[in-house]
């Protein structure tokens, strides 16, 4: 049996703390997607931790936690993390598993990156410049490099090979910057990967699911930014929906239980792409400095705007969710009136889906407002001693996406989450 959490909006909708919560129910904790651009926040203890590429069960003991196929792997990222995470008491090498089919980013990717970025000039797609898009290209051009590749001999000629392939295109980009050291800190970082548990990801995981055991599939960024599904071109190099676990994991369907997806009550974005219901004044200035929104991989200010259902309830069509879990409910305490974006008007018209091309057309967002609760909820321990408004509010949305709210978080701690009957 497999279990779900992913983000249903464009990224940081706090889902490491979610996994987090859910990890002791479960025995493992598996990435499906992604790479270090993602960026998972827990706290253990009074201590903030940011996890890139480690699965965000990795402090539960008896949890085990997988790197799946559809990952890209950054070796040198995973060593720090892997230092960490150590420095918690913690030994990855008994329960951080690595399938032997997870893509690697050379320092070449990173170099592409940054060349094709920089390249780009004002129509920039707003890149963390972490080699992600270019090691999936490769991947999907059958020239990537496998963690599995390690630990053939001929490792060092498949990786030169491949390196100077990437150097004409860095040619082309005219990028001349010096990238040696990364290569030397990558062959040290190599060293320590070899090290750790590098598995057959798929009857890994499959064996666990013949077994009755318990696994909950993470995802990284958000369906928003889906390279199908996503507001394209803005988007990710992967699948971030729930249809990814199946291909990132090696999983049939029919193993796939529960789709939990992660939503803030409000809305944020990193980097450029539409976003309707952007504040570009003051109260979004506000929701910024409330919610602390600067993101956890850049340091990045996030754009703020107040909840878009059009693209919420999308998301929630192609992902197939069973439950909602609301973040950051908490930044909303200090609005007397909060907003909801029913629709979209576009030339004139109000509609309620996702246009093909967002970036092609004017949107204006369609609002509804809603009395806020203006009041504290960081100490309130149960669904009844919530404020009358947000219980309002979180009939409402469940009534507006059509999948119900079963938790929300009402603060950054581990314990501040609460059941919603």
């Amino acid at each position: 049996m497999v279990d779900v959490i992913l983000g249903l909006q464009w990224g940081d909708e706090g889902k490491g703390k979610i996994v987090d919560y859910f990890a002791p129910q479960y025995d493992v904790i598996a990435r499906f997607q992604g790479g270090p651009n993602a960026g998972h926040t827990l706290y253990v203890g009074d201590r903030k931790v940011v996890l890139h590429q480690i699965p965000s069960g990795v402090f539960h003991e008896k949890t085990v936690n997988l790197i799946g196929s559809g990952v890209v792997l950054d070796p040198v990222t995973l060593r720090k993390e892997c230092q960490t995470v150590a420095d918690f008491g913690v030994d990855v090498r008994k329960n951080l598993f690595i399938s032997e089919r997870t893509h690697l980013i050379l320092p070449t990717h990173r170099a592409l990156d940054k060349a094709s970025e920089l390249s780009k000039g004002n129509d920039k797609i707003g890149s963390t410049l972490k080699g992600i898009g270019p090691a999936y290209m490769d991947k999907t051009g059958r020239n990537g490099l496998r963690v599995g590749d390690l630990l053939d001999k001929s490792f060092t000629t498949q990786y030169i090979k491949l390196r100077l392939k990437h150097q004409k295109m860095l040619d082309s980009l005219h990028f001349n910057e010096d990238i040696s050291e990364w290569e030397e800190e990558f062959f040290d970082a190599v060293e320590f990967l070899k090290q750790l548990n590098i598995v057959n990801g798929e009857y890994f995981i499959n064996e666990r699911v013949r077994a009755g055991q318990r696994i909950l599939a993470e995802g990284a960024q958000g369906s928003m930014l889906d390279v199908d599904f996503g507001t394209f071109p803005f988007v990710t190099s992967s699948n971030t929906i729930s249809a990814g676990v199946c291909t990132g994991l090696g999983v049939a369907p029919q193993t796939i239980r529960e789709v939990i997806g992660v939503t803030k009550a409000y809305c944020t974005r990193v980097g450029s792409g539409p976003f309707p219901t952007e504040l570009m004044d003051q109260t979004g200035e506000r929701l910024r400095a409330v919610g602390n929104e600067f993101g956890a991989t850049t340091g990045r200010p996030r754009r703020c705007g107040w909840i878009d259902l059009v693209a919420l309830r999308f998301a929630c069509m192609v992902n197939g969710v069973t439950q909602l879990v609301m973040t950051k409910t908490d930044v909303l305490d200090p609005f007397a009136d909060i907003y909801a974006c029913e629709k979209y008007e576009v030339d004139g018209k109000e509609v309620d889906r996702i246009p093909f091309q967002m970036t092609r057309l004017s949107i204006s967002p369609v609002y509804k407002q809603i009395n806020g609760w203006n009041s504290s909820i960081e100490n309130c321990k149960d669904f009844t001693s919530l404020p009358g408004a947000l219980r309002s509010y979180i009939q409402y949305i469940d009534n507006a996406v059509g999948a119900k709210v079963k938790y929300i978080s009402n603060g950054p701690g581990r314990d501040q989450i609460i059941s919603v009957p």
